[in-house]
């Protein structure tokens, strides 16, 4: 058996974890061509790289088909329902930045906190009777952080492909996305509200509480650590 290290398996996202652990010491490469999903340690005995995409990452360490996983904080906190038990974070990385926010059209100029749009939701459900719509890819943290707002009369909907652009092709009203700029949101015609931070998110490496650790696994896992500092 060996540590099952579970990395994004594409992209800057890629190229960034395999360029931080090797500032540890840890060789992380591709095995074969781009479009295998194989991978490779060096530097480090019993451990095992697994290519999988950011998404799955954090499902596998929930299900503990991996010990180790570098994945976003935000896709973490919506696939793992109360995620404390089922994995641990382990060390920020320092990329991949982004906040998940919630965004209205800058032309609701009266509307710049959430209880402005708590108000200006239940005023659209007076006028047009039904709710006010906002898109998103996170509806669990979304849904828990307008009740814990007090946000009423929403309701979401799912967006899968460009969030920003829903407003503007009148599927929603308004938007929760994750956004790193901003620029994206402005080119759209849309604004943060004030107090509409829902999570700041990195890439960060987890730990998955449900693994099974044998004696392999516990000795690269305590050398990965010393090697993390």
């Amino acid at each position: 058996m060996t540590l099952k290290l579970g990395v994004p398996s594409k992209g800057r996202l890629m190229e960034k974890t395999f360029a931080w652990f090797a500032r540890h010491g840890i060789e992380l490469s591709r095995a074969g061509s781009d479009r295998e999903y194989a991978g490779k340690v060096d530097g480090i005995e019993d451990v095992s790289l697994i290519l999988l995409s950011a998404g799955e990452i954090p499902r596998e360490l929930a299900a503990g088909r991996i010990h180790l996983g570098v994945t976003g904080t935000d896709l973490v906190h919506e696939k793992l329902p109360r995620w404390e038990q089922q994995v641990e974070e382990i060390a920020p990385l320092g990329f991949g930045q982004a906040d998940l926010v919630i965004a209205v059209p800058v032309c609701w100029v009266d509307v710049e906190t959430l209880d402005d749009l708590d108000a200006a939701a239940a005023a659209f459900r007076a006028t047009h009777g039904h709710r006010l719509r906002i898109a998103t890819k996170y509806h669990r943290m979304v849904r828990e952080f307008l009740t814990d707002s007090g946000v009423a009369d929403y309701t979401l909907v799912d967006s899968q492909g460009a969030t920003e652009g829903t407003v503007m092709n009148e599927t929603a009203e308004a938007i929760a996305d994750i956004t790193s700029t901003g620029e994206t949101l402005r080119a759209n015609h849309l604004k943060i509200l004030s107090d509409g931070l829902i999570l700041q998110s990195q890439a960060t490496l987890w730990r998955s509480r449900v693994a099974e650790y044998g004696a392999t696994e516990k000795a690269a896992l305590t050398e990965v650590m010393r090697r993390l500092g």
